[in-house]
């Protein structure tokens, strides 16, 4: 037994790969990275600094000696410098240019903005696997009607697959944020303890260009287009506020999936995947309950949530910078790309083996039919010389007595041949069931799912690689 907390974004929920990019070694390596890139750019503006000197960095930036840099926090207090001084053991020719002219902020916050890229493409390569099994689930079942529901009130008839394309719509949306807000990530950059880059002024002796050539240059040397134009000591603790907001976003789309699975498997028409061997209750050993989508939901709601800490950091932070951000920051940030990781997956492995009830599902298009159908009966029973107002008043007390059977007597719904009964509407029981017929009253659902594939889904499907992206469900 573990005799230790260990978070359950860990030990059940989140991938291997997404707590390998919010991991001590993807941070201290990327600091070492970026150590090393500041060494090779201040030695190409013409620095003092010897290819010796980098080449030791080089060789040592993956080797990260854990135990010494914790025992050197222990003594400064202070975590980037425990690790400079790490390094610079590893390091002793390269120890005193180990950090020249930069702050903390230098490698904590570049660091933070290269992971939490990291983390937002591997959530898209998700989304991106997702919107495709759903997608091949819309299109399989484009043209199977079901009813709809507004305010979980039986309404007209929608399919399947239409329904499965409202799912999709938002997920879609949330690519479009995910992708602008990948496509606008940027590095603070090298600006100091106040975001003035004096240090660096100082050591370039006052030449104003090569410290702003130092900034374009390691920005390329890390794999990143820009920096922040102007910043205090840290990046806009906005920006964290902006991706968190999309991972909320995401969250929000598949609460909405997983509410509506939830009611549909109460209603027996669908079903999340359930193994052989799968318990649904400990006490009842009958039940399948929907725990997949359930869990998204718990985790949904805890992202959600978790969003307002960066709102609430952003919009407190003093001047140009406080250090009650940095605590917070620490768990909030990852735990909600963790959680939004674990979302994921779950979401993937349901659209996996999505089941389908279509002899239930008919059933209660058959129950409710007869009621939808009112309308066209009544259209053609004028069509047949019939009175509008006089058939209306007919069908609507009929429809009364119908209901009151189906809800006080609990029988089942016998309109269809009370009317045939009705010489004042004057249509057979053959006549009225041709009136009853699904497929006449699903409007362009199918025409709505290829369109909607087509030219909405597959042009984003069609250049993105995700055959390689994991997807694991450990729980």
């Amino acid at each position: 037994m573990k005799n230790v907390y260990e978070s359950p974004l860990n030990s059940r929920y989140a991938s291997s790969e997404m707590q390998q990019i919010f991991s001590p070694d993807m941070k201290f390596t990327t600091w070492r990275r970026l150590w090393i890139a500041l060494a090779e750019t201040e030695k190409e503006l013409g620095l003092n600094i010897s290819d010796a000197q980098i080449e030791q960095l080089k060789n040592n930036k993956d080797n990260i000696n854990y135990e010494v840099a914790e025992k050197y926090e222990k003594q400064f207090r202070h975590d980037v410098m425990s690790h400079v001084h790490a390094y610079g053991d590893q390091c002793p020719d390269a120890k005193a240019i180990i950090h020249l002219g930069a702050t903390s902020c230098y490698v904590g916050d570049n660091t933070d903005i290269i992971v939490m890229t990291e983390g937002l493409k591997l959530v898209r390569s998700k989304m991106l696997i997702l919107i495709k099994k759903l997608s091949a689930f819309a299109l399989e079942y484009k043209a199977m009607p079901t009813l709809g529901f507004t305010h979980f009130q039986p309404a007209q008839l929608v399919t399947v697959g239409k329904r499965a394309c409202l799912w999709i719509q938002e997920l879609l949306m949330d690519i479009d944020d995910l992708d602008h807000t990948i496509a606008n990530m940027k590095l603070l950059g090298s600006k100091g303890t106040t975001g003035t880059q004096a240090s660096f002024l100082n050591l370039f002796d006052g030449d104003h260009e090569k410290v702003k050539k130092m900034e374009e240059l390691i920005a390329e040397k890390i794999g990143f287009k820009g920096v922040f134009a102007v910043s205090g000591q840290t990046y806009p603790r906005k920006l964290d506020s902006r991706v968190l907001n999309v991972l909320s976003g995401v969250a929000q789309s598949a609460y909405k999936f997983s509410n509506d699975m939830r009611l549909l498997q109460s209603m027996k028409e669908m079903e999340e995947p359930f193994e052989e061997k799968q318990i649904g209750s400990s006490a009842m050993a009958y039940k399948r309950n929907p725990m997949r989508c359930e869990r998204i939901s718990s985790l949904a709601r805890y992202v959600i949530i978790d969003a307002l800490n960066p709102a609430i950091t952003a919009s407190t932070q003093w001047f140009e910078r406080t250090l009650d951000d940095s605590a917070n920051r620490r768990i909030s940030v990852p735990e909600a790309f963790l959680a939004t990781d674990a979302i994921l997956n779950i979401y993937i492995n349901v659209a996996s083996g999505l089941v389908v009830y279509p002899k239930v599902i008919q059933k209660h298009v058959m129950d409710e039919l007869p009621f939808m159908a009112t309308e066209n009966i009544m259209m053609e029973a004028v069509k047949r010389g019939g009175d509008r107002q006089e058939l209306h008043e007919q069908i609507r007390e009929h429809s009364m007595e119908a209901g009151k059977r189906v809800k006080v007597d609990g029988e089942s719904n016998d309109l269809i041949e009370r009317i045939a009964k009705d010489p004042l509407i004057g249509m057979t029981l053959e006549e009225l069931n041709s009136v009853l017929e699904p497929k006449n009253y699903i409007g362009r659902c199918p025409e709505q799912v290829v369109e909607f594939i087509e030219n909405e889904v597959n042009p984003i499907l069609a250049n993105a690689d995700i055959s390689d992206v994991p997807v694991e469900l450990k729980v």
